[in-house]
């Protein structure tokens, strides 16, 4: 295969993104690999400069967008590409882009939960919730407003799972989706997708970076990410304050709604909000430090700060939720704790920090993860083996329409 066209709708500008990230990762990946790399993408900027209008443009695009479809089948014709891959279609390219492709290789990177989810993120009230998931149902969704905590603003996405669900776009119209870890490929095959079709291929760190030796580390802990509440920034500041006077300099890199709110909770303690920093500056953070604490309280697709520890060799301590007990367990990169629980929280991170001998381990575990399966090389080969499936189950349903949806 040579020619690849990308599709994406990039998020909105004020809303730093990894989806965003992933997808000029595997940009670069593939052109530095010598492909012919297209773009079909689309920005929700355009909406934002709109105002009211530009909400109701998207809300009317989510489920289907007949302009998206036709400028697709145009590109398509022009390039004519081995394989289409899209990463992000919300709200303004739609599932669409899908059938309209039909008779091309077709894959899906599945960043989140949004294909049966209306809210993305299986949360509600602060809690998982699954419902709409297990149910194959989109009724708890507009029974609780799950998008946004509006009626209005849920409908759209409501009406999007529920028409690709009824038409069978995900199973008759996509050759494989690229789930991030074991644990969501579960998760999707449970939910209606096609268990055949669904590869794993995580994130990935592009480049080799160095380590720091570990004498050289400043003895400190870092989160990294968005100040919102499926984070559980304030649960990892609830164990600070019960570490008390030996708790080591945390420091928060990111910025979020509960900002202001973190600030507060977090005043007299030996905690520093950095706000929100370039990747550049992170990935040192991430590199000088001892530990980084990841405290979700949600299904994490492949959080980029996770790669980025592996690479650098950096231990972590992660909630005992969705992927991240088995990334940082094979190998031993770090531990876990109990999502929401400041006592589960501290006791974990407080054994670890004073066993630095263990710390130390741990990074080396982390480094050994991102050799065997996180560098540029070993994706590649991954991404390059999901393609080959994908053009040979389009293949075969070129040949005999009876197999077109098998």
């Amino acid at each position: 295969m040579s020619r690849i066209l990308l599709l994406h709708n990039f998020y909105r500008s004020d809303s730093p993104s990894g989806e965003n990230q992933v997808f000029e990762m595997e940009r670069a990946l593939l052109q530095k690999h010598g492909h012919d790399v297209r773009l079909f993408t689309r920005h929700s900027d355009e909406l934002a400069a709109q105002g009211a209008l530009g909400k109701i443009k998207g809300a009317v695009s989510v489920p289907w967008n007949p302009f998206s479809a036709r400028a697709l089948r145009q590109a398509i014709r022009e390039f004519q590409p081995d394989v289409i891959h899209a990463h992000n279609t919300f709200p303004l390219l739609s599932p669409a882009v899908f059938p309209a492709a039909r008779g091309t290789a077709r894959v899906l990177t599945l960043h989140n939960y949004r294909l049966f989810c209306a809210a993305a993120i299986p949360m509600r009230d602060g809690q998982i919730c699954t419902e709409c998931l297990d149910q194959h149902s989109v009724r708890p969704a507009l029974r609780y407003n799950c998008y946004r905590g509006s009626k209005a603003a849920t409908v759209p996405l409501a009406a999007n799972i529920a028409l690709h669900r009824f038409r069978g776009t995900w199973k008759n119209d996509v050759e494989a989706f690229i789930a991030l870890s074991e644990f969501q490929r579960e998760k999707f095959v449970a939910a209606g997708l096609p268990a055949d079709r669904v590869e794993v291929k995580p994130n990935f760190y592009d480049g080799n970076p160095e380590v720091v030796s570990w004498g050289e580390r400043t003895e400190r802990v870092v989160f990294v990410g968005r100040l919102s509440a499926e984070k559980g920034v304030h649960t990892l500041l609830r164990a600070w304050s019960l570490w008390g006077d030996q708790a080591p300099p945390l420091r928060i890199i990111g910025d979020g709604e509960l900002r202001r709110d973190l600030e507060e909770q977090a005043r007299g303690l030996p905690v520093e909000f950095i706000g929100q920093v370039g990747p550049e500056e992170a990935q040192a953070e991430i590199a000088q430090t001892r530990l980084v604490v990841l405290p979700s309280e949600w299904f994490e697709g492949f959080p980029m700060v996770l790669r980025e520890a592996f690479a650098f060799g950096t231990p972590s301590a992660v909630s005992n939720i969705g992927p991240l007990p088995g990334l940082v367990k094979d190998p031993e990169s770090g531990c876990t704790f109990e999502p929401a629980n400041p006592e589960s929280l501290l006791h974990a991170v407080r054994s670890a920090w004073e066993n630095p001998e263990q710390l130390q381990r741990w990074s080396q575990g982390a480094r050994a993860a991102f050799e065997a399966k996180y560098t540029e090389d070993v994706n590649y080969a991954m991404l390059m083996a999901i393609y080959e499936q994908a053009i040979e189950r389009a293949e075969r349903a070129r040949r005999s329409p009876k197999l077109r949806h098998a």
